[in-house]
């Protein structure tokens, strides 16, 4: 039981003291890298998803006509 005290008592020790947290304008130009970089894989990904649509139904069209 005194391990897992210590365990803790370390941890938030390290938290408070040794971690270096960004400072707010860190944190939002970050939070907009995210924000942006995650736009654009979305922006690629639906025209990718639309493209392989379009392929699979001039395929199906192809191989099984009306």
């Amino acid at each position: 039981m005194n391990k897992i005290a210590i365990y803790f008592k370390e941890s938030y020790k390290e938290l408070a003291e040794k971690v270096s947290w960004p400072t707010w304008p860190q944190l939002q130009q970050s939070t907009m890298i995210v924000l942006a970089a995650t736009l654009v894989i979305t922006l690629i990904l639906m025209v990718m998803d639309f493209a392989a649509g379009n392929v699979l139904k001039q395929v199906y069209k192809f191989l099984f006509p009306k």
